[in-house]
């Protein structure tokens, strides 16, 4: 097993999951074709993108700060979505993964007319009911995360744009939170079930944490309309990639 090359991959995935997600398109592939099976490359995967997500959303800390109150429910719904996913992915087969590259498109496509649907919900609803659906489309997010994950970013950063917070970046802050936080409650499954292998792991974390401190000081700086591009743009490649893979 090649080390370094799957802590380059890691070094990739940090960086692109600080700013958009779908990071494990770059590595799940390359610890599949190292040998792994394909549940324990799930479960690597899972475990070593966690130093990536944890760095960005310390990288995004100064647009979490002052929301403990405002996160803690948000967090508790991902986590309760991702245990369900995790024990998904251990006791039955892989077929939903075919379902993956349609979701991604799915979150292209509610990333690119957020803004259209943020102000048609701002008119003709209080932010209450939309509030009210944040929690549910977590719960359902955190169960996709914890089954396989890729491209789970897109679809957080379009379920917080559109229910949550309008600001693209406050929510790419929240959504690098949300991503650490699945990905621990997931990670947990697996090491308890053995589908994971540990230096493997290690390599892609050390790498991901490079690249998610790289990745997220860059990614603030970015204005709206170029990070929503940078998601869609990322969103459209690996949605190729699965539908050629699956």
């Amino acid at each position: 097993m090649n080390l370094l090359l799957l802590g380059g991959a890691g070094v990739l995935a940090g960086a692109v999951n600080s700013a958009v997600g779908s990071g494990t398109l770059l590595t799940y592939p390359i610890l599949v074709a190292s040998g792994l099976p394909p549940v324990v490359a799930n479960g690597t995967n899972t475990l070593g993108l966690i130093p990536g997500s944890a760095a960005a959303a310390w990288g995004y800390r100064r647009e979490l700060a002052g929301r403990v109150r405002l996160l803690v429910p948000l967090c508790v719904a991902i986590m309760a979505g991702s245990l369900v996913g995790a024990l998904a992915v251990v006791r039955l087969p892989q077929a939903f993964v075919v379902v993956v590259p349609w979701l991604i498109l799915a979150a292209c496509v509610l990333v690119i007319v957020q803004p259209w649907v943020a102000r048609r919900l701002a008119s003709a609803a209080p932010d209450g009911s939309r509030h009210r659906a944040l929690l549910p489309s977590l719960l359902g997010t955190g169960v996709y995360s914890g089954y396989f994950g890729a491209g789970q970013g897109m679809i957080l950063l379009a379920v917080l744009g559109t229910l949550h917070d309008h600001d693209l970046q406050r929510s790419n802050a929240v959504k690098n939170l949300l991503a650490a936080v699945a990905n621990v409650m997931s990670a947990a499954v697996f090491v308890a079930a053995a589908s994971v292998d540990l230096g493997a792991a290690l390599a892609v974390g050390v790498g991901a944490l490079a690249g998610g401190l790289l990745g997220a000081p860059a990614t603030r700086r970015l204005p709206q309309g170029a990070l929503r591009a940078l998601v869609v743009g990322i969103g459209l490649v690996a949605a190729v990639a699965g539908f050629l893979r699956y």
